[in-house]
């Protein structure tokens, strides 16, 4: 009897099975080529809590900390006001939830880690500029209008109504948002036991008002004592893609990690030292990098805006402005519970993928960690002003500035590693950090080659593999030749640097158009990761709730 029942069983599988099939097929016939798409794509992120051990935190900081998530969240939707201000109108017009929560993720109906490629049917191709400009609005019809700030940080540019183009501060453009978020920051300080924090948070709410953050930039340089940390505001340029010039709202809530903090203390005032031993002529490291930073580990418990969308940050290199980074430096957080989640649901994965078995053994946290701290501190090593007169290297670069920059920082931070390694001041062994950030370009790439970080890891990937840096093996899979791999490392660090010192934008093009490519190989590669099911990234579980904060 037992033996009929699980015949019958097997037998009413197969009937369903086939049923179930049927009804797949019919299901995937009624959906267009673009729902297809999304639900290949949106597995892609794995799902990581964001999350603290709020024990550790004063009872002054339990109430301080929902107030900044609350003015974080205000960060957010101005962001989607500068990158796709249609969002009601577009999340109303799509019924397909999985669409909806794509769009959601990538703010907008572009694939931001597929070089934005539309998903949303009667959409076309995302404006370079974004949100930033009129959507009619031409490249040279900027450039020569009577705008004064063309290429300013904070304003919108919008048409007035005769059509001429005007520029917009901030502060009266999202006025409503930024007093609210203002509001918040000063409720915070009234609360806070922390001078410094309260100092920044009043500095800050009065930045977002007045579109001053220079005294706010310098009050945040000195708050390293605090347990609680906030970076809020208009900070980075990438996604003006126009001009590379208007900078777009994000926000990070942080928890210092005390512990971590303390281990990293001792690096930045070897930046001197590291700048004078650079691989590149004279005349491109005579610059001096500050001192007065600080390298600490965060626990992240909030991400906001432009922070949020496409490849999540997992360390902070802060402020931008090169007057301050010259006389004080620059403060990197590592933001350690993300990287952490990145490495544990994406890096090793790929590594059990794509680098070859006998070099597996070389993947280790305590390397990745290195390499991503030692890149942001890279950021302020190197050259700010260009050697041929045309100013600081951000401005004759323009749009080639970002991706440049973030390739100078992946190298730059390797050669960080290497020197501290020889000079007995970081642990480890060098295969390593070399092969952890062999994987890491493997993992990193898949952000895309349209994007500034997958730009800067296609020239590292491409240009290691013209030095014989690695080998690839017929099975696909990755070998690092180490001595190879030091040498390619200092070719790229004078070639990058020498390219951003003398300024030459047009340079830095051809070089991008040549070597910022991802080729057929590595595709095929990439693409097993997926077929695999390996994540590409993490979106967030996040909020007081999360928190257990109410």
């Amino acid at each position: 009897m037992k033996r009929m029942l699980i015949i019958g069983t097997f037998a009413m599988m197969g009937m369903a099975s086939c049923s179930n099939n049927s009804e797949k097929k019919a299901s995937e016939g009624n959906k267009d080529s673009l729902q297809l798409y999304v639900e290949e794509r949106l597995p892609m992120y794995a799902k990581v809590k964001l999350s603290t051990d709020i024990s550790k935190l004063t009872e002054a900081e339990r109430k301080v900390l929902p107030l900044l998530i609350q003015a974080a969240q205000i960060m957010d939707e101005l962001f989607w006001k500068q990158s796709y201000p249609q969002r009601d109108s577009l999340l109303a017009t799509v019924k397909d939830e999985k669409t909806r929560a794509f769009i959601m993720i990538n703010y907008g109906p572009w694939d931001r880690l597929n070089d934005d490629k539309p998903f949303v049917a009667g959409i076309g191709s995302k404006p370079e500029g974004s949100g930033f400009y009129p959507a009619n609005m031409t490249k040279e019809e900027l450039e020569k209008s009577d705008v004064v700030d063309k290429k300013g940080l904070y304003s919108m540019i919008r048409r007035d109504g005769s059509g001429k183009l005007i520029s917009v501060p901030y502060s009266v453009y999202f006025k409503d948002g930024l007093s609210k978020a203002a509001g918040l920051l000063k409720e915070a300080a009234k609360i806070s036991e922390q001078p410094e924090l309260r100092n920044y948070l009043n500095l800050r709410a009065e930045a977002l008002l007045t579109d001053n953050y220079t005294a706010s930039d310098y009050a945040w340089m000195d708050m390293t004592n605090s347990g609680l940390d906030i970076i809020i505001g208009p900070i980075e340029n990438y996604e003006d893609g126009l001009f590379n010039a208007r900078a777009a709202f994000e926000s990070y809530v942080l928890v210092k990690d005390r512990e971590w903090s303390k281990r990293l203390e001792k690096y930045v005032s070897m930046l001197p030292e590291l700048q004078r031993g650079l691989p590149v002529d004279a005349a491109y490291k005579k610059e001096r990098p500050g001192t007065s930073s600080q390298l600490a580990a965060f626990d992240v418990v909030y991400y906001a805006g432009d922070g949020n969308s496409g490849g999540k940050t997992i360390a902070v290199n802060l402020p931008n402005d090169e007057q301050i980074q010259q006389k004080k430096g620059t403060r990197r957080s590592q933001l350690k519970n993300a990287m952490r989640a990145k490495f544990d649901k994406i890096m090793v994965p790929v590594s059990q993928e794509l680098i070859d078995k006998s070099q597996r053994k070389h993947i280790n946290f305590d390397a990745f960690f290195a390499n991503v701290m030692f890149h942001e501190v890279a950021h302020g090593l190197g050259i700010k002003s260009t050697v041929t007169g045309k100013g600081y290297v951000r401005e004759a670069l323009q749009e080639q500035y970002s991706w440049l920059e973030e390739g100078k920082a992946d190298i730059l931070g390797l050669y960080m590693v290497s020197s501290l390694l020889k000079k007995g001041e970081l642990e480890g062994d060098i295969k390593d950090y070399y092969t952890t950030f062999m994987a890491g370009i493997l993992r990193s790439v898949r952000f895309g080659a349209g994007e500034a970080h997958g730009k800067a890891n296609m020239l590292c990937f491409n240009f290691f593999n013209d030095q014989g840096a690695f080998e690839r093996s017929q099975d696909g899979t990755y070998k690092v030749n180490c001595q190879k791999f030091e040498s390619a490392m200092n070719e790229l660090s004078n070639k990058i640097l020498t390219l951003q010192g003398n300024g030459d934008k047009d340079a830095v093009e051809k070089v991008q158009k040549e070597m910022a490519l991802i080729h057929a190989d590595l595709k095929s590669d990439l693409d097993r990761l997926g077929k695999k099911g390996i994540p590409v990234d993490v979106i967030f579980e996040q909020g007081i709730d999360v928190l257990g904060l109410k």
